[in-house]
């Protein structure tokens, strides 16, 4: 017991000043660490100063920058109305010179359809199976609404007989829809419409035919052009009463549809 206290007698002389020293060293690491933020006051602020003057020689640069390029733009938007123009003045020449015969009176090709002097006849497909093809034909029916004026609209795929009609006027030749035929001329398909509507050669051609009020739509057919047929019913089928059998309608066609009295005709 008595060498445990002189131990612990030895150990308290010699300990205090080990303590002092890491008593010291805390201390000093405490009041540095309290010191530090005075310490990066100085660096913040010159990070503040200078980040504001970065941020105005950036905007030196950008008001520099927008108003070099607002000539350009300028130029650009004159390049672009040259070079629409200078298309425009190729498509035309590229239709060839049947495009300029026609204007004159004279007929495209050689290719007229019998008894449509005095009409603008449009053959043409409303069904969707080849999207190409249905929006070409929409867009050129379109383009002769625009005018208001009458089209004799001839849809190949509610009625065959139309597709055969095209064919034997084209000679058997297997041509894209839709074909467009003016007073008994075949003008050409969508392409030929569209470059002579945006030369405005187009209204020059029309010019005579009767127009339509705005907004007139058929009461009979909605402007669809047919009919379910009032013979059969669109069933294509009558009863013979004196043979007492059915047979094929003779008025309607493959579908059971006939032309509108009032505008198909």
């Amino acid at each position: 017991m008595a060498e445990f206290e002189s131990n612990m007698e030895f150990k308290g002389k010699s300990n205090p000043s080990t303590m002092a020293t890491s008593f010291f060293n805390r201390s000093l690491t405490i009041h540095s660490s309290k010191s530090s933020p005075k310490d990066f006051a100085p660096s913040s602020s010159r990070f503040y100063y200078s980040f504001e003057s970065m941020k105005g020689k950036v905007k030196q640069l950008c008001n520099i920058f927008e108003s070099s390029r607002e000539p350009k733009s300028v130029l650009h938007e004159t390049q672009s109305q040259s070079l629409t123009q200078a298309s425009k003045l190729k498509s035309v020449k590229s239709m060839g010179p049947g495009y300029h015969r026609y204007i004159f009176g004279f007929s495209n090709n050689g290719i007229r359809l019998p008894g449509t002097e005095d009409r603008i006849v449009v053959y043409f497909t409303s069904l969707r199976g080849v999207r190409r093809t249905f929006e070409d034909c929409y867009a050129v029916r379109m383009i002769f609404r625009g005018f208001r004026v009458c089209i004799d609209e001839r849809d190949v795929s509610m009625d065959s007989a139309y597709r055969k009609e095209l064919q034997s006027v084209l000679g058997g030749k297997t041509v894209s829809l839709p074909q467009v035929f003016i007073r008994g001329n075949r003008v050409g398909d969508a392409e030929v419409i569209k470059q002579m509507f945006e030369t405005g050669e187009l209204a020059k051609v029309l010019d005579g035919f009767p127009r339509r009020q705005p907004g007139f739509v058929c009461e009979a057919c909605g402007d669809v052009r047919f009919m379910p047929c009032g013979n059969c019913s669109g069933s294509r089928k009558v009863f013979d009463e004196d043979e007492g059998v059915p047979k094929r309608c003779l008025e309607c066609n493959e579908n059971g549809l006939i032309r509108c009295p009032d505008c198909g005709s």
